[in-house]
């Protein structure tokens, strides 16, 4: 058993601190910076995703449309989808790093600066 009070340094974040990072305004602006990408982006990979989908079951024809030899738009439609996820996954890594990372760093170094 280890002893807990405030004089003994324990290496543990207080769950005061904890509550205290949560409801500061630098807690909610970092949510609102990290909500401010992925909601949208989220939208719009659904909307686009289900274009697809809906598109290969009620609109066959266009799908099936040749584009080039045997690409057709629905082949096209499809490749689309791995590009838009890989344009997403790296629009999402540039956006932390430049944007959320700072800030949960600034938090996390606060938290941690409690438990010395």
């Amino acid at each position: 058993m280890h002893d807990s009070s405030p004089d003994v340094p324990t290496g543990e974040i207080p769950a005061e601190d904890f509550h205290r990072v949560q409801q500061s305004p630098e807690f909610a602006h970092l949510k609102r910076t990290f909500r401010s990408f992925a909601f949208p982006m989220t939208a719009v990979f659904l909307l686009w995703y289900f274009a697809y989908v809906l598109g290969s079951i009620f609109a066959k024809d266009l799908m099936m449309t040749s584009v080039a030899g045997n690409l057709t738009v629905g082949i096209l439609f499809g490749l689309g989808q791995f590009v838009s996820t890989f344009l997403i996954t790296w629009l999402y890594i540039r956006h932390s790093v430049k944007n959320v990372d700072p800030l949960a760093r600034a938090l996390r170094e606060d938290l941690e600066a409690s438990a010395r």
